[in-house]
């Protein structure tokens, strides 16, 4: 068996039937026991995040504003999986992989709450004075020492996962988006070739894996007040051009909205019904498609967004909770939404070639933003897009990487961690594309499986503190 058909069974095993039930299920159970908290204090949870956004905030030693918590966490979030990632899904999955990518962004909001609100109640001080939180700490802290393997198990996964999710498959959308803008432009870097050790790669992708092993090392050494600082300029800035790039693509398709959203539809249910024939694109690889991609995208359930959120100064739980629900509609709902209607606007009017079953990225939304925007100036904005939401989340995921690190071997330890993760942008720069989206996948589902197993068991917990929050009408007036 070869390393390529080893990771492609790993991420068959992580996201098989009992991860997604399990995934969805903690999701459903949570949205019931909340009283489906997300639909119902949608308004409180958008006035107490966004609302907030240009209000001044404090924060002391060894802990963020809110603010910058919200944005560290939503630069993991909204990475290229908002755009590589639903391209692919939608490729391989049809457009009814969009589907099932809402249906899990709507209970993942739940989930994320949960996690959220789990990380503040039950973080603590390190030896450095850091808040630190996630996963590994309401396990140890809420279910006791008895649940000791699961906080090791998901900072293994945690650790490990940071390479592909938060290095390799970032690094690799870098150079694969500046690659196609500087072709379009008149350049050849893309055709400039390497081989080293066995494995071939451009000349772009090892300047880029360089370029962002320098830039990592500046700002991870600085801790979590740097890393917070430098996203809460990147997150807005980033957001704001791509959705304008988006929004431009769509109204000047807008003919089509109403046959792409058709589409989405009937493809949830019927690939061959939405395409007008068969394709060979099952129902199930679908809906594993949108689940898998819609988690990648927002981690809803990873467990790793928890981690940013536990360095906030907010002392109320719950309140920092409702930022859990505005990264997932956030990241989801708008920006993963507005590149599906980007590509499946521009492919019912021709503007875009679509190989159904096959594979697909970043370069079938350079199509469809150049189709509209014009072929060299589409390709830049979303070189600069791609560029800032990977850089963002290689920043957040050096960020998580650590902790887990930390966890298991103490602080002290971790900046051979830090090392070592900064040199693997440049390995992961190398990598084969497929190989390094199967690996993040992958890990992932693994890291995923037990922090739902604690979210579950600590589900009355968080519903003890939902009632007493609302019920002792902590609300701002």
């Amino acid at each position: 068996m070869t390393i390529s058909e080893f990771i492609t069974k790993m991420d068959d095993i992580a996201w098989g039937s009992v991860v997604l039930c399990l995934l969805v299920g903690v999701g459903v159970i949570l949205t019931i026991g909340t009283k489906f908290l997300q639909f119902r204090k949608f308004g409180y949870a958008m006035k107490n995040t966004i609302g907030k956004v240009f209000k001044k905030q404090q924060a002391g030693k060894g802990e963020v504003t809110p603010l910058q918590a919200l944005t560290t966490a939503l630069a993991a979030t909204v990475g290229t999986g908002n755009i590589a990632g639903v391209t692919g899904a939608i490729v391989i999955g049809g457009p009814g992989a969009v589907f099932w990518m809402w249906v899990s962004a709507l209970v993942g909001m739940c989930t994320k709450f949960a996690e959220v609100t789990l990380a503040v109640h039950y973080r603590e001080r390190n030896d450095k004075g850091d808040w630190v939180g996630g996963p590994m700490y309401y396990i140890k802290n809420g279910l006791g020492p008895g649940y000791g393997w699961l906080s090791v198990l998901f900072c293994i996964f945690g650790a490990l996962a940071a390479f592909g999710i938060g290095n390799a498959t970032q690094v690799q959308s870098i150079g694969e988006s500046i690659g196609s803008a500087i072709n379009a432009l008149g350049g050849n870097v893309q055709g400039t070739m390497i081989t080293f050790m066995g494995s071939t790669f451009t000349l772009c992708n090892l300047l880029v894996g360089i370029a962002v092993a320098v830039i990592v090392t500046l700002v991870l050494f600085g801790g979590i007040k740097r890393i917070g600082s430098v996203t809460e300029k990147l997150v807005p800035s980033m957001a704001v051009i791509y959705i304008l790039a988006s929004l431009a693509v769509i109204i000047a398709n807008i003919g089509n909205i109403g046959t792409v959203f058709g589409m989405i539809f009937k493809g949830a249910f019927s690939a061959e019904a939405a395409l007008g024939g068969a394709f060979g694109i099952t129902v199930s690889t679908s809906i594993t498609k949108g689940i898998a991609r819609g988690c990648f995208s927002n981690e809803a359930g990873l467990g790793s967004a928890p981690m940013a959120h536990a360095a906030s100064s907010e002392k109320d739980p719950v309140k920092q909770g409702m930022f859990g629900i505005f990264e997932v509609f956030m990241d989801t709902i708008v920006i993963c939404t507005l590149t599906a209607l980007t590509v499946l606007s521009c492919y019912t009017a021709g503007g875009v070639d679509i190989a159904w079953g096959t594979s697909g990225g970043a370069a079938i939304v350079s199509s469809a933003l150049s189709s509209v925007l014009g072929g060299g100036f589409g390709s830049a904005i979303l070189a600069i897009c791609l560029s800032l939401f990977a850089l963002s989340t290689v920043l957040s995921w050096s960020l998580y990487g650590t902790r887990c690190f930390e966890y298991l071997f103490g602080t002290k330890a971790s900046i051979a961690y830090k090392i070592i993760f900064i040199l693997f942008a440049i390995v992961g720069a190398t990598m084969s594309l497929s190989d390094a989206w199967n690996l993040a996948d992958a890990l992932n589902g693994f890291m995923a499986i037990p922090n739902l197993i604690a979210i579950l068991i600590l589900s009355p917990v968080i519903m003890k503190l939902v009632r007493e929050h609302f019920d002792t009408k902590k609300l701002d007036k």
